[in-house]
């Protein structure tokens, strides 16, 4: 993560390749790149920032991209794009909530964008979603910028809280149906790391959870060259639940596929033509991405990736975990 505006836009250049400085980052720039690994860049062209703001925690940045739309950046790094952002959350939400015989109550950590909760609030028998994001100002931003949100954040069925995911959860009084973690990836120093831990999901997810609920998780990259993060939370699942699948697909805005775990403790069943119909049933309006065909489909991943799957050992743990590229908290934020 970055200190100031002008760190979380260092990766904006102008045409003669020089960066943009702070004080000129409302002018139109060329183009948006981040660094992915340590020897690879990814970049895509942009019409303008539309607004920025720096909160206690992070900097957040809303681009005009020429292919994406609006893109939504936090410590310069791609959180979401227009054009294909409901790729990631139809496959972080939809499945876990078809999956359960009759989800009402959803806690969601993370998901500050709001993208979550409008596509949980999709499903007509859902009463109560609760959002507990660590950044008020994340949220309020937004929730005044992302209008395609704006419904979501005016659902009486939805109650945000701000707080660490682990304090929030812990200090409600109920259990739920499903819980899903929207969160960041983890990475060194980073905020999210203690959510991905193996003793979180044994001494807090599980604990949340009614009987026959679900806990569903973003776990990172997985492509075929960078899955080593989404193979340790697998296998950190695995570990505490009795039921895993682990799920992909391709987002094309974050030049790679992400990756999804699922988890419970009842067999799950997955039928083609009892996901369609209870998309039918339960889901207000048209899915653009899933229906029971792919949902089932993505749970097949390529050798390469099940052979890692089947052979890692490593448990995420606080003193041993495992990090996606990029940064945490600077510690003289």
């Amino acid at each position: 993560m970055f200190s100031s505006f002008c760190s979380a836009l260092s990766v904006l250049f102008i045409p003669n390749s020089t960066s943009l400085p702070l004080d000129h980052i409302h002018q139109v720039s060329e183009w948006f790149e981040e660094q992915l690994e340590d020897d690879l860049k990814w970049s895509f062209a942009v019409n303008r920032i539309l607004h920025a703001a720096t909160s206690e925690f992070q900097d957040i940045v809303l681009l005009d991209t020429k292919r994406f739309g609006k893109a939504l950046l936090l410590d310069g790094k791609l959180q979401s794009a227009e054009k294909d952002e409901f790729i990631y959350h139809e496959s972080l939400v939809h499945p876990a909530l078809l999956l359960h015989h009759n989800p009402k109550t959803v806690f969601i950590m993370g998901g500050g964008e709001g993208s979550t909760a409008r596509e949980t609030l999709k499903h007509k028998d859902i009463e109560k979603v609760v959002m507990c994001d660590i950044d008020r100002d994340v949220v309020n931003f937004c929730r005044a910028h992302l209008k395609e949100n704006q419904d979501a954040f005016q659902d009486e069925k939805l109650h945000i809280i701000f707080d660490d995911a682990k304090a929030g959860l812990e200090g409600r009084p109920e259990k739920f149906d499903v819980i899903i973690g929207d969160l960041s990836d983890p990475h060194e120093g980073g905020p999210c790391n203690h959510l991905y831990t193996k003793s979180f999901y044994e001494e807090v997810i599980k604990p949340k959870l009614n009987d026959n609920g679900i806990f569903v998780t973003q776990a990172g990259p997985a492509g075929i060259l960078s899955h080593e993060v989404f193979s340790s939370i697998y296998n950190t699942v695995k570990h505490v639940f009795k039921y895993v699948i682990a799920y992909t697909a391709h987002v094309p805005s974050y030049a790679d596929s992400c990756g999804w775990v699922l988890a419970c403790d009842h067999p799950i069943e997955l039928d083609m033509e009892d996901l369609n119909n209870r998309i039918r049933e339960r889901v207000r309006g048209e899915l653009h991405y899933l229906d029971g065909a792919y949902i089932v489909s993505s749970t097949v991943v390529n050798k390469t990736i099940r052979a890692s799957m089947m052979n890692e050992t490593h448990l995420f743990t606080e003193e041993d975990a495992r990090f996606a590229h990029g940064r945490g908290l600077v510690s003289d934020a």
